[in-house]
């Protein structure tokens, strides 16, 4: 892409940020990364952005397809740690088998929800399935409150949460918390919402919100608007607290994801897959990660991903500079 075609591309976005900013609506646009080791598939990473660290506890968001496996690498991502964090795994097509340290294997498939709980530490592999065609979900990741984030690691996979369908042409399947009279099983660390909205072509919902929580809307298809504000595939609607509701529709046959979560007041520090209280958690946690990748022997704190012989990925280099605690967000000049 030449300057121009940037400027062209910056000056279209900003148009598009500021106009949603007028209908009332904070629209995070997501950048585009690499998910795993050398066969890595792309996704787009809508948390953290960079005006807005967290919706909630949410603080880490990946949309991932619709991808025809046939034209390329579905989900490879070998053995890799965590710290500090709960992992939430949730599919619109295909499947993906987990497997981590603490013993847990499980393939998650649309409609079931993974979910792991990295506390001190766990390490973890992710692969689509041999007989997925097509991939398209998200990747989500939540913040442990302090007094969690030390806790003994652990998994659940879930094949099914509640439905409710609280509009005509609208599914909701509610994978955290409490919404549209349906509650799910699954457990969080702070109050937390999480709801898969299918839509038809043309279906209009009301959406209530809890008027304590914060909340975003996360196109995984085109044709989402969120108070009548298009909403790009792979892009958040982010709604104030304070809100008692939000409209959303489709233009055409659409999947959105609800969060919402009390304001997550904390600053932490995050680096790669781990997440602490200050620079040298997470510094300490990157040098045990490397000493015990090349050590089989001395696995101790993450461990060994069950049934997985692969290379364990290489943590990045921390930068020389101390890495400074963070809060929800980096707020916009309005």
């Amino acid at each position: 892409m030449s300057n121009d075609e940037a400027t062209i591309v910056e000056d279209s976005e900003r148009a598009c940020v500021e106009e949603a900013l007028e209908a009332g609506v904070e629209l995070l646009l997501p950048r585009d990364v690499p998910l795993g080791g050398p066969r890595a598939m792309p996704v787009q990473r809508v948390l953290p952005n960079k005006h807005r660290h967290f919706v909630g506890a949410w603080c880490f968001a990946d949309a991932f397809g619709p991808t025809d496996l046939g034209d390329g690498p579905g989900m490879d991502v070998p053995p890799h740690p965590h710290t500090g964090l709960q992992t939430w795994s949730w599919l619109v097509d295909g499947a993906i088998e987990h497997r981590d340290s603490a013993g847990g294997r499980h393939v998650v498939r649309p409609g079931g929800i993974n979910l792991m709980t990295a506390g001190r530490g766990i390490a973890h592999s992710e692969y689509s399935t041999p007989e997925t065609r097509v991939l398209h979900g998200v990747q989500l990741w939540t913040v442990l409150p302090r007094g969690e984030r030390e806790r003994e690691p652990g998994f659940a996979g879930h094949d099914a949460v509640p439905t409710t369908e609280p509009a005509p042409g609208v599914l909701a399947s509610v994978f955290v918390g409490s919404w549209g009279g349906a509650t799910s099983a699954v457990p969080a660390f702070t109050p937390l919402l999480g709801v898969e909205l299918r839509l038809g072509a043309g279906a209009e919902a009301g959406l209530p919100l809890d008027p304590a929580f914060e909340h975003g809307v996360l196109a995984l298809t085109d044709g989402v608007l969120v108070d009548d504000v298009p909403v790009p595939r792979g892009a958040m609607a982010y709604l104030d607290p304070g809100r008692t509701d939000a409209v959303v529709t489709a233009e055409a046959d659409a999947v959105a994801i609800l969060l919402g979560g009390e304001p997550f007041e904390e600053e932490v520090v995050m680096f790669w897959n781990f997440v602490g209280t200050d620079h040298a958690v997470v510094a300490e946690a990157r040098e045990t990660w490397m000493r015990e990748r090349d050590d089989a022997g001395a696995r101790e704190r993450f461990g060994t991903v069950v049934d997985d012989d692969a290379a364990p990925l290489p943590s990045p280099r921390i930068p020389d500079v101390e890495l400074l605690p963070r809060g929800r967000a980096k707020r916009r000049d309005r």
